[in-house]
């Protein structure tokens, strides 16, 4: 581990290093342990950083030189995939099968068999959506969960952790079902961290940490409408909440 990398110590109020002192090999590696407590865990990502380890590792904590955004106006379903989801008969949701969300989005995918969403992790997610931070929005096609996707809550700013299918295009409609609500509410940003090929074939951008941060800065404390998501969010129709592609 290289000598410059901050260590955490026990206190989950202490303060992260700056983001900019997070090393350029590998991209983004910021601090390493503490804990995944729910005050640690939201002042990291107030502060534009997240924790992504395997079982095995120290906690890692990171904050990458281009970060992963997409426009809450900006998601873009292919219009093969809009005609299929229109006719599906599916409705996507939140917080109505948060644990469920949590399991589909820890289990092993891709032929690998471990994950980043380790026991630790999961049982964090628990807590902070027991404190209104951490939601799930949900794809059911009837009673059966077919999809969704997991993240975090504060001010004007979702950020996502994670999202997985059962069946192809779930995810895709809980990003898009997503990305419609919150434009409805006014918010902008929905971060995705790092870009993978998923979520460069729905429209994301990758900003310079600078912008990203700024950004963050401008929403973390922007004031959220009251309410419990699994209400204010509603259950919506697929063809409620997809636009036409340009």
């Amino acid at each position: 581990m290289p000598l410059r990398l901050f260590e955490l110590g026990p206190d989950p109020q202490a303060p992260f290093p700056p983001v900019h002192a997070a090393l350029d090999d590998p991209d983004g590696l910021l601090a390493v342990g503490g804990d995944l407590s729910p005050q640690r865990f939201l002042r990291a990502y107030y502060h534009g950083i997240f924790p992504w380890f395997s079982d095995g590792e120290p906690l890692l904590w990171w904050a990458p030189s281009q970060r992963a955004v997409f426009r809450s106006n900006g998601v873009h379903v292919s219009r093969r995939l809009q005609r299929k989801l229109r006719n599906s008969g599916w409705r996507v949701r939140a917080d109505t099968a948060f644990a469920k969300v949590v399991a589909g989005c820890a289990a092993p995918r891709d032929g690998h068999a471990g994950t980043w969403i380790t026991r630790n992790m999961q049982d964090a997610y628990v807590q902070l959506h027991q404190l209104g931070i951490a939601h799930s929005i949900e794809v059911f096609a009837g009673e059966q969960l077919v999809g969704g996707l997991l993240g975090l809550s504060f001010g004007q700013m979702f950020c996502g952790d994670s999202m997985y299918s059962l069946h192809s295009g779930a995810s895709s409609l809980a990003l898009a079902g997503l990305a419609w609500r919150l434009r409805a509410w006014g918010w902008p940003l929905i971060d995705a961290q790092v870009p993978n090929a998923h979520t460069q074939r729905l429209g994301v951008e990758v900003w310079p940490r600078a912008h990203y941060m700024a950004a963050l800065t401008q929403l973390r404390d922007r004031p959220a409408d009251a309410g419990h998501w699994r209400e204010r969010f509603g259950t919506w129709a697929a063809a409620d909440v997809l636009t036409p592609c340009d």
